[in-house]
């Protein structure tokens, strides 16, 4: 039997401020990225997603981004891999607090959008977030795009590395992500979407925007669940799945060997 693990960004209200579905799309997801007050997040709003997470049986992971609430982390920064490594470490370790309280440890890091992306290609700052997670707690899973930079670095570092693949994104022949300014870098198309993760999970291969097939290793799913009809998206993807003998679980259940 196949196995994947579904995750999606949440925890992202701050203050007055809601975002995203997060009671929902939980219901379908197997691990939670729980933004940690820089891009998204506060201190409150982390311990209870941390604990409906815990109640739910869905495995916590460390969703760091760039001191940016205006920006909502997807804006670049420059910065040295010192600075990069401590800005890791700052967040991780607010989480862990909460996950400590709650009796849950913290599965993966996955960092967040302008983050995410440069460590895609940048070596530096690939490394030194390899290395942030290393000398925290070498047992959580790096969580980065298929292909990437960053999960090169994982690996070097002897982490345990899950590689990431996006259900409603399209892909160059390089295996990176066609930016969001590019029209089409969005797949709107439910079935056409769903088609393409389960020849990822089952074929490892997706078709790139030039129409060729681009090698990939789905590990985990990023699904959004920030509209109902992103949840209902969610729902589908997991259904079909699990119809097609694909078993939903936490990445940590088959991500063993580092």
């Amino acid at each position: 039997m196949y196995q994947v693990d579904l995750n999606s960004d949440i925890g992202e209200s701050f203050g007055d401020y809601k975002l995203g579905l997060d009671e929902e799309v939980i219901q379908h997801i197997s691990s939670a990225n729980i933004a940690c007050g820089w891009h998204a997040g506060d201190p409150v709003v982390m311990e209870k997603t941390v604990e409906m997470a815990a109640k739910k049986g869905v495995a916590v992971g460390a969703h760091p981004g760039f001191l940016d609430l205006m920006g909502f982390g997807r804006r670049e920064m420059t910065l040295t891999g010192e600075e990069a490594k401590a800005y890791m470490k700052y967040q991780i370790g607010a989480l862990w607090g909460f996950a400590k309280s709650k009796g849950v440890k913290i599965q993966h890091v996955k960092p967040h959008g302008a983050l995410y992306n440069m460590a895609a290609k940048n070596e530096v700052l690939a490394k030194a977030i390899a290395e942030a997670i290393y000398e925290v707690d070498a047992d959580m899973i790096l969580v980065g795009l298929a292909n990437s930079e960053l999960t090169k670095a994982g690996k070097s570092m002897g982490l345990r590395v899950a590689n990431e693949v996006f259900a409603d994104r399209a892909y160059n022949p390089d295996g990176t992500l066609v930016s969001r300014k590019v029209e089409g870098a969005v797949i709107h198309d439910t079935d056409r979407a769903i088609a393409r993760v389960i020849r990822m999970v089952k074929e490892g291969k997706v078709e790139a925007v030039n129409g060729e097939d681009v090698a990939i290793q789905a590990d985990t799913i990023c699904v959004h669940g920030d509209n109902p009809s992103a949840v209902a998206f969610v729902e589908a993807i997991r259904r079909t799945l699990e119809s097609e003998n694909v078993q939903v679980v936490s990445m940590e259940k088959f991500i063993k060997s580092k």
